[in-house]
């Protein structure tokens, strides 16, 4: 294998996997090194599904990168042979004022998506297994949908790997050190070098980059898995969806072959360090009760039993877009860090704008809103000088 290569990628999670795919493709010596086996259940990409959006609710500055996301998902599904993206529509549900969902319409308008704006009378008759207040809004965006998280994350290993890519598992990577000669990253396994560098270590990214105090905080998060009513939920008649209440969001899946509906909370979650919390469901009573008494209030005949629940992580940045941005004092370094818990979608497009900007010196996308030096991330006292 040797221990020299064009680009060391230290997480080969979705957008480190992806990234690695990439570069592969374009001929590049890769070297991909993940403390775990991707996919695994330690980081942010398991659980199955993934929900892609097209009108984005965070801004529609993220309109052209989920665009050529899905774009790319369909050309990964074609050259893999396998499933790995399911059309069920995406609904969005919210108060009148909602400003997530008045984004999601803008963005709709200005980019030209196929979107339906919908009263609350209509979602409940077109769909009879919801039940909201008279006066909420919503919008369906009838081309987006769902993603199989892992086994897109299998496709770019596999692909990867079969175009040259080399994947060391199982390894943490203890430092990076930059000098004349390139950049090492040592690891128990010992050390590895690279001309260039993508870090994209998931929740442990802060603690790679301690140096640059990034203001990365780890979460947990969970989700689970309700018996529900096939008729009213299953995937072929049900949207994935999320719903904004002015200090709860959630979101979910439809019962995808008799899995149930699934759904987790967006917002909140306690911080916690990634190498020591648990990782049991149930651990706290917030774990089933929040995901519960969602259910029962709009969705009743899916708050059945739980079939299942997962634990996993957000690593939140303090204004919820990513880090995606050289390293301020070496550029050899690229950093893809806090995905804030609605990144994978995004990760054929982040890999292939890593890849790009390693290989040809920039991204083909703008990705200036994921800026390190975005003043939401500046401390205090912090100036541009």
């Amino acid at each position: 294998m040797g221990n020299r290569f064009d680009v060391v990628v230290i997480g080969a999670g979705s957008v480190g996997m992806a990234a690695g795919y990439f570069l592969a493709k374009k001929g590049v010596r890769v070297l991909m090194i993940d403390a775990h086996d991707p996919p695994h259940t330690d980081g942010s990409h398991h659980g199955d599904t993934r929900i892609i959006r097209h009108a984005y609710g965070e801004g529609r500055e993220y309109i052209p990168l989920a665009l050529r996301a899905q774009q790319l998902w369909y050309e990964l599904e074609e050259e893999a042979g396998e499933k790995l993206f399911a059309k069920t529509g995406v609904l969005g549900v919210g108060f009148p004022d909602s400003p997530f969902i008045q984004e999601v319409i803008a963005g709709a308008e200005a980019h030209s998506l196929p979107l339906e704006r919908l009263s609350s009378a209509e979602i409940m008759r077109r769909w009879p297994g919801i039940s909201i207040p008279e006066s909420f809004i919503g919008c369906l965006e009838p081309d987006a949908g769902v993603l199989f998280s892992e086994t897109c994350l299998r496709a770019f290993r596999r692909r990867a790997l079969d175009l040259g890519a080399v994947l060391v598992t199982n390894t943490p990577v203890l430092t990076i050190e930059g000098d004349a000669g390139g950049i090492t990253v040592r690891t128990p396994e010992g050390a590895f070098h690279g001309e260039q560098v993508i870090v994209s270590a998931g929740a442990w990214a802060g603690k790679l980059l301690s140096d640059l105090s990034l203001p990365l905080t780890p979460v947990r998060k969970t989700v689970g898995w309700f018996r529900c009513d096939e008729g009213l939920y299953d995937a072929r008649r049900f949207p994935a969806f999320f719903f904004d209440f002015p200090d709860e969001q959630y979101y979910g899946f439809p019962s995808i072959a008799g899995s149930g509906v699934k759904v987790g909370r967006h917002d909140g979650g306690p911080p916690i360090d990634p190498d020591r919390f648990d990782r049991t469901f149930g651990g706290a009573p917030e774990d089933e009760g929040d995901l519960r008494r969602f259910l029962e209030r709009t969705m009743p005949q899916a708050a059945g039993e739980r079939l299942r629940g997962s634990v996993c992580i957000y690593t939140r940045t303090p204004d919820e877009h990513f880090i995606i941005d050289r390293h301020p004092e070496d550029e050899r370094i690229l950093i893809a860090a806090g995905l804030t818990g609605h990144g994978f979608k995004f990760s054929s497009s982040l890999g292939e704008a890593l890849c790009q900007w390693v290989a040809a010196g920039k991204p083909g996308l703008d990705l200036s809103l994921f800026s390190l030096d975005r003043p939401a991330l500046r401390t205090e006292g912090e100036t541009n000088t």
